[in-house]
């Protein structure tokens, strides 16, 4: 018999938040978090917009020389994981920590590490290269520091399925409790790639906006859409089997029922032009939680306000839930977020999980002019006040990896 999981603790650092509560607060109040790049010199870029963290200083979280030996994508999953695990109330005394997995994604790790390095190779030769260059650029050291941090010794492991890494990451975990291998995940995504090469590298792919108005710059299912902005950040969720959580007396925010992943098997950036490898994803998620496609009652979609990505996932969402697509609502949260790639998914199973629990659904911002191909009940600017019991989230990442996970609401 499966056992049940639920969320029992959360943490965020985002462009619009930097804890779970100031994020969600954000979110209620459609705050953009979009706004010029300060991070590194843009003349010579095309996109000059991105939504970077407001207010975040390492020193707040870290001493210097830790700080130092850390990327910023991994500073990042340990600010959310410390958050996560401190919210759940979890500790050696109620719980075996050789029980406790570890999953952070991340869909470019450390991305600036290696640029920094790469300059020395090539400016200073082979022998000035750090020591730490290997260890804080590879993509799973988040996983593995977060589970060093904070003393998780059962599984520890990375997903890297680009702008689904975070929503994998979380499917992945609730099967390892489902079935018994563990009682406990931290599941989540970080990502840091608002540098040099992150932003020159999707722009010359064609995939990143280069409005320069922040307020039109990510308008997912607008018929203006032009491409992604690049966010940075970190969510992380606690998942824990039910009854190891009732027997600790933990608050539940949502239970986990539904995941369900599929690949496209077409192209390495665009997505199966029908929706069918998207739809898939649904359908699995929905067939795992033994629900009926009219149960869901809100989907966070991947909407990414490329023109491609939003008409695709409009298709494939009428394809999995036929003539019930009139009626779900959908909304994207990347017009508050922009895209933080493989933290993405992590970040708004948050915000499906806190909609759930307040009975609210966030709106779809910086909304204008209607497409024809984008005809769903998009939540356009205003959220709404309306109870609701099963959420799902979606995430479809580059390479044709898509995933999708549904929470129920916890009464």
């Amino acid at each position: 018999m499966n056992k049940r999981v639920v969320i029992t603790g959360m943490g965020a650092i985002t462009p619009i938040g930097n804890n779970v509560q100031e994020f969600w607060k954000g979110i209620k109040q459609g705050k953009c978090g979009i706004d010029k790049i300060t991070l590194f010199d843009v003349t010579n870029h095309k996109a000059k917009l991105a939504a970077e963290l407001k207010g975040y200083n390492p020193e707040e979280y870290f001493d210097v020389k830790q700080a130092r030996r850390m990327d910023r994508f991994c500073q990042l999953a340990m600010v959310a994981s410390r958050e996560a695990f401190k919210d759940s109330g979890i500790n050696k005394e109620n719980t075996d920590m050789t029980r406790v997995a570890t999953i952070i994604a991340s869909g470019m790790g450390g991305l600036s590490t290696i640029e920094e390095q790469n300059k020395n190779l090539v400016l200073k030769g082979p022998d000035r290269l750090s020591p730490m260059y290997i260890p804080m650029g590879i993509t799973n050291i988040a996983a593995g520091n977060v589970a060093i941090d904070l003393g998780l010794k059962g599984e520890s492991f990375c997903i890297v399925t680009a702008c689904a890494s975070g929503t994998h990451a979380i499917g992945e975990g609730m099967r390892l409790i489902r079935h018994g291998y563990q009682d406990v995940v931290l599941a989540g995504g970080a990502e840091a790639a608002i540098t040099p090469t992150g932003i020159a590298g999707f722009a010359n792919l064609k995939a990143l906006s280069q409005s320069t108005d922040p307020k039109r710059a990510s308008i997912p299912f607008d018929k203006e859409r032009n491409g992604f902005i690049m966010g940075e950040g970190a969510g992380v969720l606690v998942l824990e089997e039910l009854e190891h959580a009732l027997k600790r007396g933990a608050k539940i925010y949502a239970e986990v029922v539904g995941y369900g992943a599929s690949s496209d098997a077409y192209h390495m950036t665009s997505p199966s032009p029908d929706g069918e490898g998207g739809a898939r994803a649904m359908v699995n998620a929905i067939k795992d939680a033994s629900l009926e496609p009219e149960q869901i009652d809100y989907i966070n979609a991947h909407g990414t306000s490329t023109p491609l990505n939003d008409k695709t996932e409009t298709m494939a969402i009428k394809l999995a839930l036929g003539n019930h697509s009139k009626k779900v609502m959908v909304s994207s949260t990347k017009g508050n977020t922009a895209h933080m790639l493989g933290a993405a998914g992590a970040v708004e199973a948050i915000v499906c999980a806190n909609a759930l629990q307040e009975g609210y659904v966030p709106p779809t911002i910086g909304y204008k002019v209607k497409d024809e191909e984008c005809d769903l009940d998009i939540v356009p600017n205003e959220g709404r006040n309306v109870n609701i019991k099963y959420a799902m989230s979606n995430s479809l990442g580059f390479g044709g990896h898509n995933s999708s996970v549904i929470l129920k609401k916890w009464e």
